[in-house]
């Protein structure tokens, strides 16, 4: 029986021939990875391990970025204890206020994260990285503490699904659109403890920020992970950004997938998820009058470049609406500045919104943008469960950055096409 590009790549990092779907395996990790929230707490777990030094220096990842720059002295005691262990530990890739980013968005960038690894996250959406064709899933901070200690965490192979992407995307159809039409057509609970497989011809239609966003919300479905094919865009943007050795993985023609789904991308439509959960979805036609406080667009699953440049396209010489905040974060400190040398912040600003140093900030109803009760936000975030973003009584909807710009015009969930 063949196997799935996630099994492949667990069988080589468990040092077996093969593996089926429910086996326990140990595997070797090829980066480990921690936030200000999530490494605060394996600290603790990590000096129970007895372990005087992390397994390498090289492959251990810290990024502060959620409640940073510190929201208050809970956020500025946590950092200080991730600060004080990466510099004990001669941590190599800690990145600190003034040269962090978020961290889903920072590791691809900075080259970190490479085809073919195995990758745990104390973080829930790790597994944006199988946009690269690597294994990455998120993991709790005890995880987290003992593979910083060994190197290695148990898995249960998963079995998979196999999206079978064809077609071709209409304007201002963009990854964001295809995950939530995948979610809300198989719920939040479809993919649950599986891998959610991408293949097809039209996964050449995706870039690789739309590829990063599929993955990132992978999680939505219930998903251990979510990956795709190395082609040439990813092969490309791998030579672009790192310099490590990579190893690319491909499913067996044999390989057993649960079911075989297929997503025509030129029947997809700008698609939104309501509240309170990422598959309560309606297509832009189906939405009707909601009326809206805030927007905002960046986040792990949609704050990088063509990100922005989707939303300064839509708002370059409009206005936003009165009553209408908008929010607009990049998220690495490198996109803030292609952002100001491509006058992206000057469109922004113009148009009346704010631009934001690179932080997840409201996403987890942290900082900078919190909802009061009675609220509406259209987010181009990953989560809108209650009180997500503040209070228990506002409402998060999850869009594009086309759609959340259109809406910040519009005052309302507003159609793209027609701004």
């Amino acid at each position: 029986m063949g196997m799935t590009m996630t099994q492949k790549i667990l069988a080589k990092k468990a040092g077996l021939d093969s593996v089926v779907a429910g086996q326990l395996i140990q595997a070797k990790l090829d980066i480990v990875m921690g936030n200000d929230i999530t490494t605060a707490v394996a600290l603790k777990e990590f000096q129970k391990t007895g372990a005087s030094e992390v397994f390498d220096k090289e492959k251990v990842v810290i990024v502060l970025d959620h409640f940073t720059p510190n929201k208050d002295i809970k956020a500025a005691e946590q950092c200080k204890s991730c600060r004080t262990f990466a510099y004990d530990m001669g941590v190599k890739n800690f990145f600190d206020v003034g040269k962090a980013g978020i961290e889903h968005a920072l590791l691809p960038e900075q080259g970190i994260v490479v085809p073919g690894q195995a990758i745990i996250g104390a973080d829930s959406h790790t597994c944006t990285y199988g946009a690269l064709g690597a294994f990455s899933t998120g993991i709790g901070s005890t995880d987290m503490a003992i593979g910083m200690a060994t190197g290695e965490a148990w898995f249960k192979v998963p079995s998979a699904i196999k999206f079978n992407v064809i077609g071709k995307k209409q304007s201002h159809v963009s990854g964001k659109d295809v995950i939530l039409h995948i979610i809300g057509m198989i719920g939040v609970d479809g993919a649950l403890y599986r891998s959610m497989e991408f293949t097809g011809e039209g996964i050449a239609e995706l870039t690789m920020d739309d590829r990063f966003t599929i993955a990132n919300m992978a999680i939505e479905a219930g998903a251990k992970n979510g990956i795709f094919p190395v082609d040439e865009a990813c092969l490309a943007y791998t030579k672009a950004h790192a310099t490590k050795a990579y190893e690319v993985f491909e499913a067996d023609d044999d390989a057993e997938y649960d079911e075989e789904i297929i997503i025509d991308l030129s029947t997809l439509e700008p698609t939104i998820s309501f509240p309170h959960l990422p598959d309560n979805t309606r297509t832009i036609g189906e939405v009707g009058e909601v009326i809206i406080d805030q927007v905002v667009i960046g986040s792990c699953t949609n704050g990088r470049l063509d990100d922005m440049k989707i939303a300064a396209d839509i708002l370059r010489g409009k206005q936003v609406a009165e009553k209408v905040r908008t929010i607009v974060i990049p998220a690495t400190q490198e996109i803030y500045l292609d952002c100001i040398k491509l006058g992206y912040v000057e469109d922004f600003i113009n148009a009346g919104a704010i631009f934001s140093m690179p932080t997840c900030g409201p996403c987890l109803g942290g900082h900078m943008g919190i909802l009061a009760a009675g609220e509406r936000c259209v987010s181009t975030t990953n989560r809108n469960f209650v009180g997500r973003m503040g209070h228990v009584e506002s409402e998060v909807y999850l869009a594009s950055p086309a759609v959340a710009a259109a809406s910040a015009i519009a005052g309302k969930i507003a159609d793209p096409r027609n701004i």
